[in-house]
C-alpha cells in the first residue's frame, strides 16, 4: 500500500483530498503546516504538497524535502501559472498540478511519479568494496557486516564516490549530483560530510582528498600503522 502525505493548510480541503485518495486505494495522512510536514514526510511514500501554506513558503519546503532525500513530491498550486510550475519543479518537485485537478488525474499523476521513482531505484545497483557494502534500495551502509548509521546526504555522497571508485570526483560534480547545486561557495558542506563519513567508517582511507580537485574512493582495510597521515590527502602530479 502507498502512503501519501497531504500537506494542505485548509483542513476541509485536506479531508476531501484524503477521502478521494483512500477511495483509490491509498493510505493517507494530512498535516496543515510546513513545520508538521518536515516532521512527518519521511514516513510517506509520496508527498502531495500545497505551495500555499500559512507558516512557510511552499517552495522552500520543496527544497528542504528534496535536499534531505529522494521522497517523491508533487506540488499543488492555486494558480494555473507557468512560472509557478517552473519554480516548483526547480525547487525539487517531481510534478506540479493545479488545484482544479480531477481526482482521477491526481491518482494517475501519483502513479506516474511513483513509477519513475521505482524505475530509478531499480537501476541503482548495490556496491561491494569488501568489507564495505552500499545498498541503494535500502539506503544502508554496512562495514564488516555492521550497519553504519549515515544521513541521507552522507549516503548519497558515499554512493557517488563508490560508483566512480576508479576516478577522482570533482567538488563541482559532487555538489551537482548530491546537492543539485553548482554553488562553489557552499562546497565547505562537502568537507563537513566527508569528515563525518570518515569518522563513522573508522578510517580516512575510505575517502581520499585530492587537493585542488576533489575526492576519490579508497579502501579502508589495513592496520592503524598502515593508515595515511591525518590529512588523508595527496597531491595530483603537475602536468608536464
Amino acid at each position: 500500500m502507498t502512503n501519501v502525505l497531504v500537506v494542505e493548510r485548509d483542513a476541509s480541503a485536506a479531508e476531501a483530498v484524503e477521502r478521494d485518495l483512500r477511495r483509490q486505494g491509498y493510505i493517507t495522512r494530512s498535516v496543515l503546516t510546513g513545520a508538521a510536514a518536515l516532521l512527518t514526510y519521511r514516513d510517506a511514500d509520496l508527498v502531495l504538497l500545497s505551495l500555499e501554506l500559512a507558516d512557510m513558503d511552499g517552495l522552500e519546503l520543496c527544497r528542504s524535502v528534496r535536499g534531505a532525500g529522494d521522497t517523491p513530491l508533487i506540488a499543488v498550486t492555486d494558480l494555473d501559472d507557468e512560472l509557478e510550475r517552473v519554480l516548483a519543479l526547480r525547487a525539487g518537485a517531481d510534478d506540479c498540478v493545479v488545484k482544479t485537478w480531477g481526482f482521477r488525474e491526481i491518482g494517475a499523476r501519483i502513479e506516474a511519479v511513483l513509477r519513475r521513482a521505482r524505475r530509478t531505484a531499480a537501476q541503482e545497483k548495490s556496491i561491494s568494496l569488501r568489507p564495505l557494502h552500499i545498498d541503494p534500495r535500502s539506503r544502508e551502509v554496512r562495514l564488516h557486516d555492521r550497519v553504519v548509521p549515515v544521513t541521507s546526504k552522507e549516503f548519497e555522497l558515499l554512493y557517488v564516490l563508490a560508483t566512480h571508485s576508479e576516478t577522482v570526483v570533482s567538488r563541482k560534480e559532487l555538489m551537482a549530483k548530491v546537492w543539485g547545486s553548482n554553488w562553489a561557495c557552499t562546497s565547505r558542506t562537502i568537507d563537513t560530510h566527508v569528515s563525518s563519513l570518515r569518522s563513522k567508517l573508522g578510517s580516512g582511507r575510505w575517502i581520499t582528498t585530492v587537493r585542488g580537485v576533489g575526492y576519490r574512493m579508497g579502501y579502508g582495510g589495513g592496520h592503524a600503522a598502515d593508515l595515511p597521515a591525518a590529512s588523508d590527502t595527496f597531491e595530483m602530479p603537475e602536468a608536464s
